[in-house]
């Protein structure tokens, strides 16, 4: 079976222009088949009594071309027709076998040239049949009368003209057919460079969601952590216990953040075992923990549950509990120090509704050494994932609230609330 063109890359470097001046080194299935005919020419060439020097040299430059008619079609079919109209004009020389290499040329300039080369190697072929019969066939009709004359013109340029257009068409279907790897070739590459950007956007996106957890984690636990660093500074001097438990609590929020990091962070280390033992992702079940944890640490917050409970997705769980921790963190950030927060989860049958409110200084609290945050950002990229909606802004009363909805049956359903 034949191969499809090769392409020549062009060499680099200042020598780029004298390695593309030399003929490239053809190929070795085109080189046999050259030196095949070649060779079939030259034995039927020695048992031609009227073979002359002249003979031999047009025998050569019709097969010596054919080495390169799959790499460069173009340049060998145009020597190729070059030498067959030069054996034409030439006076003392007949038909050659190595004629058959006109044939080959017109196959290899319909199945590997360029889209113009098809129409002229037929319309080449087609001439050359009639030039031929007129040429060499005047022996075949010498001493019969005009019609039969003219019968026998009439059949050998039919003749030959069928042959051209068989090689011919035969050209073309190797075309289609070569077209049609490339096709199917190219098609596999497509779907292996689009498997491989999933693969990449998937991975983009799990480093993006471990971002978003180490963000919450983060920032939730230092603003714990400092809340309580400023509350037993304060109280070491009137109160040692209050001190003495302000700095458990700093250690434990400490531990369990340094935890959350190391699990979360190893997710991203290649080398680690998929079967390695970590903690599950927290839910709405850990809510009241998380609560707890802030009530102990002075925040007044109060947790309340209306509806009927369904089950979440683990996702989902995941997102709503990020959702009311980075609330959380923002009213012990920026609601002041005698702010109380609450948290509703408001159950129906198509929604799930969080709110976080809080009666603190609203939308004017903003701490001075905090720089521009992306928690609003993040929330509401978690709520995007399953079809939700985060609102935040300063409630009417003061204060400040976010509500985040999640559709159940992920068609997002409007609730009163919380205004943007």
């Amino acid at each position: 079976m034949e191969s499809t063109r090769p392409e020549v890359q062009p060499a680099a470097g200042p020598a780029a222009g004298r390695s593309a001046r030399r003929l490239p080194r053809p190929p070795r299935g085109d080189t046999v088949l050259a030196v095949v005919v070649l060779g079939f020419s030259l034995l039927a060439l020695a048992g031609y009594t009227g073979a002359t020097g002249w003979a031999l040299l047009l025998t050569v430059a019709l097969c010596a071309p054919l080495a390169w008619r799959r790499s460069h079609p173009e340049p060998a079919a145009g020597v190729v027709f070059a030498a067959a109209a030069l054996q034409v004009l030439s006076p003392g020389v007949g038909p050659l076998v190595a004629d058959v290499a006109v044939l080959l040329a017109i196959y290899a300039l319909s199945a590997y040239g360029a889209d113009w080369a098809r129409p002229v190697a037929l319309l080449v072929g087609l001439g050359g049949a009639l030039v031929a019969v007129l040429r060499y066939g005047s022996s075949i009709w010498s001493g019969q009368n005009l019609g039969s004359a003219l019968v026998s013109l009439v059949f050998l340029v039919g003749f030959l003209g069928m042959v051209v257009l068989v090689v011919w068409g035969f050209g073309v279907l190797r075309r289609s057919r070569v077209a049609r790897t490339e096709a199917v070739q190219e098609r596999a590459r497509l779907v292996e460079v689009e498997r491989e950007q999933q693969l990449r956007l998937v991975a983009q996106a799990e480093r993006a969601r471990i971002a978003r957890d180490l963000h919450d984690v983060v920032a939730h636990s230092l603003a714990v952590m400092i809340t309580q660093a400023d509350g037993g500074r304060y109280a070491a001097r009137s109160n040692p216990d209050s001190a003495v438990q302000a700095l458990e609590t700093i250690a434990e929020t400490g531990r369990t953040a340094l935890s959350e990091m190391r699990r979360l962070l190893g997710v991203l280390r290649d080398e680690a075992p998929a079967t390695s033992a970590t903690a599950p992702q927290p839910g709405l079940e850990d809510l009241s923990a998380l609560v707890d944890g802030l009530r102990s640490g002075g925040l007044a917050v109060t947790l309340e549950s209306r509806g009927e409970p369904a089950a979440l997705p683990q996702g989902m769980g995941l997102a709503a509990y990020r959702i009311v921790q980075e609330g959380l963190t923002n009213v012990l950030k920026h609601a002041g120090p005698q702010a109380t927060a609450r948290v509703h989860l408001w159950w129906s049958p198509s929604a799930l509704t969080v709110d976080v409110v809080d009666d603190g200084r609203g939308a004017a609290a903003v701490a001075p050494d905090d720089g521009p945050g992306h928690g609003l950002l993040g929330m509401r990229e978690r709520a995007a994932v399953y079809g939700g909606s985060v609102q935040a802004g300063p409630m009417p009363g003061g204060g400040f609230g976010v509500r985040a909805v999640f559709p159940l049956a992920f068609t997002p359903t409007a609730m009163p609330g919380v205004r943007a």
